[in-house]
């Protein structure tokens, strides 16, 4: 009897065709929304991810993400290092400007100051295998961080500080070595681009030394925002975030459960992430309610088949299985093709256009899950009628 189903359901190439076509959409749809939201959370702690050697970030007691942030005394470093299992603890001061670029007009930067001797955070610059040009005067990298068009200056020298107002409908080329901007009058040597992992939301990048930070930054009080801690060889990382907390009575977190955190500080403080949020459910609920119906019809439009079934002798169990195996079956076979197709789409717009899509390995179980689900649902309402059916009345024509 199960070949029999099977035999059923591909009998029909168009019917099963447009029932897999709505199984490959659905899974298709809902594993894509799910890997465009994990790729924004996993921009959201890009930072972390950048300095894989870091094991410990320590904080200000408020902060739990990478995104908001208050900065701590300066003391505060020196309390870190001299924590016991702390192999080395470098400052790192965030803050933003806004940058005069040649031409005239303002970009803001998220700035990045690393520690001036070991340049611990900052990231290399293109053709280069270290980041040494930040020990130079004035020096930063900048970064487009996700941006596009955000990090020009005027083509033309004409038009570069011009004494006659600023140039802002003129040709512009893309930042390089060699130019230069000003921060509140504070001279900045851009000399090298970078390609760090883009950011959520997407901001220009720039990085430089500690010292040269503070004197580009607004005027504070305080200016480390953290501490980049690496254990010593054979001390775990969590239990040094325990001790460094105990000892300085700072917020300690490994790069893990920082990452973890700054994920459900998005989730709950993100306008952005309530958008990704609906996007999501609305694909779920469109895909789902696709795949439903079409299982439904396919059931359905088959009710003359099950009455013969029904009057050679087969039992309501028999019916059910075979109901649900075309169910499971156009499922999995659905699952699979749009779980392919969605691999492929999000690897093609991520390498053309920038696209944060990160399939992650629950995202296309989830699909598989959800597919599944509305499938045994689908199949479950399917099979009702197929349990109740006459079959006289179908022959009749009633």
């Amino acid at each position: 009897m199960y070949l029999i189903a099977w035999k059923m359901l591909t009998g029909d190439r168009a019917k099963f065709g447009g029932l897999l076509l709505g199984i490959t959409f659905t899974a298709f749809l809902v594993t894509f929304a799910a890997s465009y939201f994990s790729g924004f959370m996993t921009r959201g702690f890009a930072l972390i991810s950048e300095n894989p050697s870091i094991d410990v970030w320590v904080m200000d007691p408020a902060v739990s993400s990478t995104e908001r942030t208050i900065n701590m005394p300066d003391s505060a470093l020196q309390q870190v290092r001299s924590v016991s299992g702390v192999r080395y603890a470098t400052p790192l001061a965030i803050g933003n400007i806004d940058a005069r670029i040649a031409n005239g007009r303002f970009q803001a930067f998220q700035v990045f100051g690393v520690d001036d001797a070991t340049l611990i955070g900052a990231p290399l610059p293109a053709g280069r295998t270290t980041p040494d040009i930040l020990h130079r005067p004035d020096a930063a990298i900048v970064d487009s961080g996700g941006t596009n068009g955000k990090l020009d200056t005027p083509l033309r020298p004409q038009d570069q500080w011009p004494h006659d107002g600023v140039h802002l409908d003129v040709p512009m080329r893309e930042l390089r070595a060699g130019d230069e901007m000003l921060a509140d009058d504070s001279l900045i040597r851009v000399l090298g681009r970078s390609h760090t992992l883009p950011r959520f939301p997407p901001r220009p990048l720039l990085y430089t030394t500690y010292s040269n930070a503070l004197r580009i930054l607004p005027a504070a009080r305080k200016h480390l925002t953290f501490v980049m801690v690496e254990a010593e060889p054979g001390t775990e990382p969590a239990k040094l975030a325990r001790r460094i907390e105990r000892i300085t009575g700072l917020r300690a977190r490994t790069s893990a459960d920082f990452k973890a955190d700054t994920v459900r500080w998005y989730l709950i403080n993100s306008e952005d992430v309530g958008d990704m949020a609906a996007m999501l459910t609305l694909a779920m609920t469109v895909g789902f309610g696709v795949t439903g119906v079409m299982l439904y019809m396919f059931t359905y439009e088959n009710l003359r088949q099950y009455a013969v079934l029904k009057a050679m002798g087969a039992g309501p169990g028999m019916l059910t299985g075979m109901v649900f195996l075309q169910s499971v079956s156009s499922a999995l076979l659905g699952t699979g093709i749009g779980l392919g197709l969605c691999s492929l789409a999000g690897q093609l717009v991520s390498f053309l256009f920038d696209y944060p899509f990160r399939m992650m390995w629950f995202t296309p179980i989830a699909g598989t899950v959800g597919v599944l689900i509305v499938s045994l649902t689908a199949a479950a309402i399917s099979v009702r009628p197929v349990l109740r059916l006459q079959p006289a009345e179908v022959f009749s024509g009633r």
